[in-house]
């Protein structure tokens, strides 16, 4: 099926292998969550998404209980959220979102990443006009009718619903609706008592650089080495598949 196909099964299985870095990157969100908004799931919103989202990645409870205790102290420190934009290279956009307690550490392995793989680091908002943050929510289907589901849900901002097959080849429904109206989708769905797999906030790509398959080799090495880091929560690109 090609090189790139390669690449990005061996990305895939990468993952899988790195359940730990993803329980991190969640453990810093329900922190985040509790910081702003408190430890009750049922009066934070923001807790009660990272919470779901911990359990539809197997994330043990006793870690999940920890990471709301070791928040709920007022001596934990928060952690800053920065995004960081820039070129892989072949001109393909990346943007990095970054959960810190150390600024100077985090903007220095970003762009050091950008660097050692031929790519370079931009200035904030220099991608606005490639990548759009949209509120991205997964579910069960079941034997709902989407077309009926579809009609639903257009009071709560649905902009686009389909379907898609999961890393093990499941079919997943997918809701994209507007960055203000996550909340409003999020009590839709839970009024609707829909299995929720993952609630998020994402940054689509509103058009694509296409690569050949040994320039998407390169750029996979950036995402990555991106991947990898401790303080990133998350990594987009508009590389076309």
């Amino acid at each position: 099926m090609g090189r790139a196909f390669e690449f990005r099964k061996e990305r895939k299985f990468k993952r899988w292998a790195k359940m730990a870095v993803q329980f991190t990157r969640l453990g810093k969100e329900i922190v985040m969550a509790v910081k702003a908004g408190g430890s009750n799931p049922d009066a934070n919103s923001r807790l009660r998404t990272a919470m779901q989202n911990a359990k539809a990645v197997n994330m043990p409870k006793d870690r999940v209980e920890a990471a709301i205790k070791r928040a709920s102290n007022k001596d934990e420190s928060n952690y800053d959220e920065i995004v960081y934009e820039g070129y892989a290279p072949h001109g393909v956009a990346i943007l990095v979102e970054t959960a810190t307690d150390n600024t100077n550490r985090t903007v220095a392995n970003v762009r050091s990443y950008f660097t050692k793989t031929g790519g370079s680091l931009g200035k904030t908002g220099s991608l606005d006009f490639i990548f759009t943050r949209k509120s991205v929510f997964r579910f069960e289907p079941g034997e709902l009718d989407m077309e009926e589901l579809e009609f639903e849900l257009i009071d709560a901002g649905l902009e686009d619903l389909f379907i898609e097959e999961d890393a093990e080849g499941k079919d997943v429904g997918v809701i994209h609706t507007s960055f203000e109206d996550f909340g409003k989708m999020q009590k839709a769905l839970e009024e609707k008592g829909l299995t929720v797999i993952s609630a998020k906030l994402e940054r689509l790509p509103q058009s694509t650089t296409a690569v050949t398959e040994e320039q998407a080799a390169d750029v996979i090495k950036l995402l990555d080495k991106m991947e990898e880091d401790d303080d990133v929560q998350a990594v987009y690109h508009n590389m076309a598949e």
